[in-house]
């Protein structure tokens, strides 16, 4: 049968099968509700002010010299930032799959080093380096008593972001070392080449691609990352911070809007490059034959500097998560150091609870419902064939690229106005459902990505022989290819948990008085200068976060399947 027979066939019994029609479109309409409609709205705002075709606003905001300076900033800080995490990430990659450390304590270091950034909130390294460089922190008042710091502003924003990211760069990485064939390398040595000329010349270009792409993904995060600089920023605004202040401070929703275009045409043209570019210029070194393990190097000269200067890194990070848990248990940071329960006594006072019983509960609705929508776009991307396919697949990862301080101003424009001036639609808005969809739509790309390559390992011959016996789409999804991707969909459900309970970017736009969340709890205390408060809601935060991980991996093992692995 030929390859185009076989499509038509597939047609044929997908218009055979009213339980996939049905699927099909209620996942289109979710994904233009509540993904491309949003979007759509600020660029139809933006340009159509006051119901006439104008570039007034774009006009007046590129006059504002605060903001072509946010732009610069945020572009600048985004360079900064994807240089020195791709850096040390490399560096941590290249440690772990090509020198021998000696010790087996350094590799569960860089474990650990990996997971953090995941279960942490967004914006604990920042609380962390106003505890330690602030105006009242450990070395800049305590060990040097300076009464000034340079830690608020480009120094401080580049520093938490780069260790922020850096994990993320080094995850990556460390899989495209370790694929390398060792013998393409061991080839050149053998013919007189030295260490550093087979690096630059084989490991190197063999790189090239992941490492742009590790750049292109960090220059995204940076670039679309609001917490970090909203905290520590001081004088320097980027634009997710000035899209906020826009809004809040200045209640300029055309200029807000105006800026979330430029934002997101921003991100948008990077995402673009970094998927249907850099991803294409992948390099296969794996031929599938056998190929002895890779002799690591045991040279003092490359082994003890690279070394020490990753252990050095990992433990300044791990200090200064520490700091969080020990900045909430002191009375008054800067000034009296002794151990008090103060500040959890004011948080769950007066029905403190309340914040985390609201977060936690939106979370859990937001997580089944998402690893279901996920797998159930995947399984559509990857084993069915229909009109449209491609446009799915690229709208569910395209909240990957949209940075969530732009999506939260298209939420407010889209269901606070736009088409939905009356009716349901409009009334989603304020309330805990439309929380929901922005965790949804924030954690759709990152379980449909895990969904797309474990179905793609799934022989199609499986699921046709449940199609032969009699089972339709709903029992063979159930029953067959469900099972068989069951810790693809835990590792979704635990993932979107995490996400949406440290989220901050798009839902300090949405979230009401009626709804408490811990992130923005922590965000304003940490503008108020209470960092006792702030640590001790994060502390909270990041127990709740571990608590989650080490379930889900419980039940996976109940399951008999492996561990999750961040």
């Amino acid at each position: 049968m030929s390859f185009s027979q076989k499509k038509v066939l597939d047609r044929k019994k997908l218009f055979a099968d009213p339980f996939l029609i049905t699927v099909i479109a209620g996942i289109f309409l979710f994904l233009m509700l509540f993904i491309l409609y949003p979007l759509s709205i600020l660029l139809i705002d933006s340009v159509y002010p006051e119901g006439k075709f104008t570039f007034s606003v774009f006009a007046e905001i590129f006059a504002m010299h605060a903001f072509r300076k946010a732009i610069t900033n945020t572009l600048f800080l985004g360079l900064i930032t994807g240089i020195g995490a791709t850096v040390i990430g490399f560096l941590f990659a290249y440690v772990d799959a090509y020198v021998d450390v000696g010790s087996k304590g350094v590799q569960r270091l860089f474990n650990a080093i990996s997971i953090l950034p995941v279960v942490s909130p967004p914006f604990v390294l920042s609380l962390s380096a106003i505890l330690l460089f602030g105006r009242t922190g450990i070395i800049t008042r305590g060990l040097f008593n300076m009464n000034s710091t340079g830690l608020y502003g480009l120094p401080g924003i580049a520093l938490v972001q780069t260790l922020t990211f850096f994990p993320v760069c080094y995850l990556m990485l460390k899989g495209l070392l370790k694929n390398i064939d060792p013998s393409l390398e061991e080839a050149a040595r053998n013919m007189g080449a030295s260490r550093f000329h087979v690096f630059t010349t084989v490991t190197l270009p063999l790189l090239l691609p992941g490492i742009g792409n590790a750049f292109l993904i960090t220059f995204i995060e940076s670039v679309a990352d609001f917490a970090n600089p909203m905290i520590i920023g001081g004088n320097y605004d980027t634009l997710a911070t000035s899209i906020y202040l826009q809004l809040t401070g200045a209640y300029d929703k055309s200029g807000a809007t105006a800026m979330a275009v430029v934002l997101l045409t921003i991100s948008m043209g990077l995402f673009i490059m970094e998927k249907y570019y850099l991803e294409r210029k992948s390099v296969a070194t794996l031929t599938g034959k056998a190929s002895r393990a890779r002799a690591l190097m045991t040279d003092k000269s490359v082994r003890i500097p690279l070394t020490v200067f990753c252990v050095l890194v990992t433990l300044f990070v791990l200090i200064m998560y520490a700091l969080v848990p020990l900045g909430s248990l002191f009375k008054l940071w800067g000034r009296d150091y002794s151990l008090s329960l103060k500040w959890y006594e004011y948080v769950f006072k007066n029905r403190g609870y309340r914040v985390f019983t609201d977060s936690i509960s939106l979370s859990l609705i937001a997580s089944p419902l998402t690893a279901l929508l996920s797998m159930l776009i995947s399984y559509l991307v990857v084993k069915r064939t229909f009109a449209g396919k491609g446009l799915m697949e690229f709208t569910a990862m395209l909240a990957m690229a949209v940075p969530g301080t732009v999506l939260g101003v298209g939420f407010i424009r889209g269901f606070n106005g736009g088409l939905f001036h009356t009716g349901f639609m409009q009334e989603l808005y304020g309330t805990g459902a439309i929380l929901v969809i922005v965790f949804i739509v924030r954690s759709l790309p990152v379980g449909t990505r895990s969904g797309i390559a474990a179905l793609r390992q799934i022989d199609r011959s499986i699921e046709e022989s449940a199609y032969d016996l009699g089972a339709d789409s709903a029992k063979v999804f159930t029953t067959v290819t469900l099972p068989l991707i069951k810790e693809s969909f835990f590792s979704g459900l635990v993932t979107t948990f995490v996400r949406s309970i440290t989220a901050i970017s798009a839902i300090i736009l949405l979230v009401t008085p009626k709804y408490l969340l811990i992130t923005v709890r922590i965000n304003e205390h940490a503008e108020k200068g209470n960092y006792g408060v702030a640590c001790t809601y994060a502390t909270i935060l990041i127990l709740i976060t571990y608590a989650a991980i080490t379930l889900m991996n419980f039940l996976l093992k109940r399951f008999g399947t492996s561990k999750v692995r961040y």
